[in-house]
């Protein structure tokens, strides 16, 4: 019976590019299923074989641990340099674009609150 062993939706191309190979090296019989034409099916990565499953997930915990590890490594070295993102340097990137967020947010929170007292709730 297929299992599910990674789920795709919202991961990164390398990071799947990545998992697949893992499961090739490590010689695990998988198959991938898309999300379909509309979007609405789950993209995903199945185990042929309910026997590989420990094997599988224990190849991809240590990628993940290794991957978070190189990922933070990478961030620190940012943050180091101070090359890192903060909410303030992209306000300062893009400002007409957050105004536009932030009158867009006022505009529905007075709408809401105009809406529910005409209506005396």
């Amino acid at each position: 019976m297929p299992r599910l062993l990674f789920n795709l939706r919202g991961v990164p191309e390398d990071e799947a590019d990545d998992v697949r190979e893992l499961l090739t090296e490590q010689d695990i019989d998988f198959y991938e299923t898309s999300a379909g034409n509309w979007g609405v099916s789950m993209p995903a990565l199945w185990l042929r074989n309910d026997a590989d499953l420990e094997k599988a997930r224990y190849a991809l915990n240590q990628y993940q641990q290794q991957r978070f590890l190189v990922a933070r490594e990478n961030y620190m070295q940012l943050k180091k340099t101070d090359q890192h993102k903060t909410l303030l340097k992209a306000f300062i990137e893009r400002p007409v674009l957050y105004c536009a967020y932030l009158f867009a947010m006022l505009l529905v929170v007075y709408v809401s609150i105009k809406l529910l007292f005409e209506l005396g709730l």
